[in-house]
């Protein structure tokens, strides 16, 4: 390309405009680009050029010559340096003739992988000076090399390619070992009174946490008892369990939850052990293992409660329309479904759910009664739970639960306008 004739600022503006679609050929040579930079900066006079004038060759140079515009600017810097003493651009680097020495041999890293395995990867200056001792104490002229190798170094050559292939180490998950809790199912033999427990978070906003609803249902009879504590501290997590304990019509056996430490910590283990609840957590790689609650949350907290942020300060309001209003329609009109366990040929234990075992949790409650397979709590009785529940229907008891849950989120949108 001969561009010797575009000797003005204005020629190569119009230039760039006109060759906006143009594709230069790269030359593999970078002394004849070098040579174009020079020619152009020095027909044009850049010194002397304003800052806009500038700006323009700089962009000319950047599509004439393929280069970036770090690299063109490097140049023309060094261009101004050396115009002087007329000096030409030129490369003042190249790769490397020869690749670097190699210091330690696949034979060093070799006796590197048998002092690791032999010491079982100790720190790295205690292998340096057994090293050492190799060496100068023992006189094995194997380590010679090795004596100088510095503890930097030395935990290079353990990433190294060779190293790896010499040794290779898998280390196995090592489990959570807590003393609380007995890791394993329980086994109720159908009797009310072994709970499940289960949090909920209600969403972030803003890296600020919402409240968190704790789900407790009865494994057997499903009687339900939601909360909801502003976080999972022990500050605000112990008064509402305990309100949670007292609000089963019956006595509680059996506390089952998962390993998170809001429940397998001493303080909840010492109210249980007070009231002689058996606590014991699910067990490794067996994701069923407490999915009854977990169940009740999507149908039951995510339905009625959303997945929207509701703020900490929230806790209490939603706490007290779980106590006087969700609660006690949870588990005096809302019927669950119950399964029926059927032994197939095979021996596996097959659950269907039959529209005839379709029934409340009180319902259940006094069916479970019957067969004696229910201890209420003192001062508990089944008819006192029957007259509450006759007191209105199941569609009157739904329908105030609807206006109470109406007037609550209310109250939230009415604060947020407030503040």
């Amino acid at each position: 390309m001969n561009e010797t004739k575009l000797c003005t600022i204005e020629q190569i503006e119009q230039f760039l405009n006109g060759c906006t679609r143009i594709e230069f050929t790269r030359s593999d040579d970078d002394s004849e680009r070098y040579e174009h930079i020079s020619r152009v900066l020095k027909r044009f006079d850049y010194p002397r050029l304003s800052k806009r004038e500038k700006g323009v060759l700089l962009r000319y140079l950047q599509v004439t010559s393929d280069y970036s515009h770090a690299q063109v600017t490097r140049l023309i810097a060094q261009w101004q340096i050396n115009r002087m003493a007329t000096i030409p651009l030129a490369k003042r680097y190249q790769a490397p003739t020869a690749p670097f020495a190699r210091k330690y041999t696949a034979l060093d890293i070799s006796l590197l992988v048998e002092m690791d395995k032999a010491n079982e990867d100790v720190c790295g200056p205690a292998i340096a000076h057994l090293l050492q001792r190799a060496y100068r104490v023992y006189g094995d002229p194997r380590y010679e090399r090795l004596a100088d190798l510095s503890v930097s170094h030395l935990y290079n050559l353990r990433k190294s390619t060779v190293y790896r292939v010499f040794r290779v180490v898998f280390n196995k998950t090592h489990p959570v070992r807590n003393s609380i809790g007995v890791r394993k199912v329980p086994r109720p033999k159908g009797k009310a009174g072994f709970i499940r427990i289960d949090t909920v978070h209600q969403g972030d906003l803003d890296g600020i946490k919402g409240v968190y609803h704790i789900t407790c249902v009865d494994e057997v009879s499903q009687w339900q008892v939601e909360a909801c504590v502003q976080g999972i501290s022990e500050a605000f997590l112990l008064p509402v369990l305990e309100l949670i304990i007292e609000q089963f019509p019956f006595e509680i056996k059996g506390f089952h939850s998962d390993n998170g430490s809001e429940y397998i910590n001493r303080p909840v283990a010492h109210i249980l052990e007070k009231l002689r609840i058996e606590q014991t957590k699910s067990r490794s790689r067996h994701s069923n293992d407490n999915a009854l609650a977990e169940s009740k949350n999507a149908s039951i907290v995510r339905k009625h409660m959303g997945y929207e942020h509701i703020p900490q300060q929230y806790a209490k309001p939603i706490n007290t329309f779980y106590q006087e209003t969700f609660n006690p329609w949870l588990n005096l009109h809302r019927p669950c479904m119950y399964a029926t366990e059927i032994i197939n040929p095979k021996g596996k234990i097959i659950k269907q759910y039959k529209e005839k075992d379709v029934k409340t949790p009180l319902e259940c409650l006094i069916h479970l009664n019957e067969k004696g397979l229910v201890t209420l709590r003192n001062g508990i009785t089944l008819d006192a739970l029957q007259r509450l529940a006759a007191s209105k229907t199941d569609l009157a008891a739904a329908q105030e639960m609807q206006r109470a849950k109406s007037d609550l989120f209310a109250s939230f949108a009415k604060q947020k306008r407030r503040a």
